[in-house]
């Protein structure tokens, strides 16, 4: 894979050396320069360094989106390291299932409810900046060189089994996901991008290495009021879940405050060509796609114009067609997963293509997805396994089976409603037993009791049938 851009050193090292006094990071409301931010790296770098951190190991972070929790995922790099972010809503359940076979060695818990692991705890006395320093100090005492084909992230996705997996990308797969966006969906220098979504998914590393690439301006604040949140930033990448609370407050307030949006990058979810409509009256620009997390982000996009397809692949990147089936050749292709300590490489076809699983067709010049071919689907940005939620459904004493299926939300795109076997007093007590056994995203928004009608006397139930049963019930 050929390296996409001149980079000769970290990025951050390089923007501080081209433009030091502009700023790299709105951190609430303050800026951070490049030059103070080189800086704090290589000293929380070294830092990390000094406590074993190299390029042997792998390094959890856990915790939402936070200055300091972008400071230690650079510093990671860095230091060379794997980094897998985290998160902090997976259950214990699934983490006692799951991170032994990642081989942690170092983590890092910035979240609220901490994580014992069996690894060692980093010291993070030094993540935070002190805004009082204006030096730059370049000396370092971690010497690992900027190496794009270096395994950078570790990003959990859904598999078929149910039990996530950890797709591996080197920066260089990021930056080609960054460069191809960035073709089509314009973005300078002068421009700042909220980083609206989490590090934990594709979609907020798609923020901050197209952030990297081009040199502009990243915005770290907290997400509430989101209203807040988008002051003077000019991108986003949101979900329309988001969108629309913003436009929704926009339309209610006195219209003083001017708008410094200009582009929007939606996804995660069926996007309603009223809240495109409603968003470009504004002068809001809005742009849609198509990707995954073993292509390190997006990989079809156009300007959202109310037609159900998903545009043209961007640079770098091609799809076809075969058997009903979307398949991608991609410069930003994950390396394969991480499980046991050891790379697995992804299952290719003989010339090199990627099996999306999805259904798709080209029609009208675009292309367009149909839908899963098997059951995944999305809800504000989060992709759902149904079996994933099933499986600990039927791990209740008197649950004898369960389904789990999407309904259609105006506002999320789809939500979980599960059908149970069970009897009604035990139903309507399944949203506080699951509660603390599912991550909020997954939990079902309504529970129903599987009627005699589907049980087909011991053939197996079809899920379309549990689903179109749903849709009558929830009509009524």
């Amino acid at each position: 894979m050929a390296t996409v851009v001149p980079f000769k050193q970290w990025p951050w090292h390089h923007w501080a050396q081209l433009t030091p006094n502009e700023t790299a990071i709105i951190s609430g409301n303050s800026p951070i320069t490049w030059q103070q931010l080189s800086c704090h790296i290589n000293q929380l770098a070294n830092n990390f360094a000094k406590q074993g951190v190299d390029t042997q190991n792998t390094v959890l972070l856990r915790g939402k989106n936070h200055i300091n929790l972008v400071f230690a995922l650079l510093a990671v790099f860095q230091c060379g390291a794997k980094v897998l972010p985290l998160n902090p809503q997976l259950p214990k359940s699934l983490l006692d299932e799951l991170l032994p076979h990642l081989g942690i060695d170092f983590y890092a818990d910035l979240s609220e409810t901490p994580l014992d692991l069996n690894a060692t705890l980093l010291d993070l006395s030094g993540v935070e900046l002190d805004n009082t320093s204006r030096q730059y100090k370049t000396q370092t005492v971690n010497d690992v060189l900027w190496t794009p084909s270096r395994m950078a992230t570790l990003i959990l996705t859904s598999g078929s089994s149910g039990l996530p997996k950890a797709a591996v990308h080197t920066f260089d797969a990021h930056l080609c996901s960054a460069m191809g966006v960035l073709s089509l969906m314009p973005l300078e220098k002068g421009d700042s991008w909220l980083l609206s979504l989490p590090l934990f998914h594709v979609s907020g590393q798609g923020i901050l290495w197209r952030w990297l690439l081009r040199g502009a301006t990243l915005v770290v604040r907290e997400m509430h009021p989101f209203v807040d949140a988008l002051q003077g930033c000019t991108h986003a990448s949101l979900v329309p879940t988001q969108l629309w609370r913003f436009l929704q407050n926009r339309a209610q307030q006195d219209n003083q405050q001017p708008i410094t949006l200009k582009s929007v990058l939606l996804g995660g979810a069926m996007i309603p060509i009223e809240l495109t409509q409603e968003a470009e009256h504004w002068g809001i620009q809005c742009w849609c796609g198509y990707g995954m997390t073993e292509m390190a982000s997006t990989v079809c996009a156009k300007r959202a114009d109310g037609k159900a397809g998903v545009g043209l692949p961007l640079k770098g990147k091609e799809v076809r067609l075969v058997d009903d089936e979307l398949q991608i050749m991609s410069d930003s292709v994950a390396l394969g997963y991480w499980f046991d300590s050891k790379l697995k490489p992804l299952s290719l076809t003989a010339d090199g293509w990627y099996s999306t699983r999805d259904k798709g067709c080209f029609s009208a010049e675009e292309w367009c997805v149909l839908g899963r071919l098997d059951n995944l689907f999305f809800s504000a940005g989060e992709g759902i396994q149904p079996e994933d939620i099933e499986k600990i459904l039927n791990t209740h004493p008197s649950v004898s089976q369960s389904f789990v299926v999407p309904i259609d939300d105006a506002e999320f795109g789809q939500r979980p409603v599960a059908v149970v076997d069970a009897d009604i007093e035990i139903i309507n007590q399944l949203p506080q037993w699951y509660h603390s056994r599912l991550a909020g995203f997954q939990r079902p928004v309504a529970c129903l009791q599987l009627p005699e009608s589907l049980k087909n006397g011991g053939i197996k139930i079809s899920r379309k049938q549990v689903q179109q049963w749903v849709k009558g019930q929830l009509l009524k």
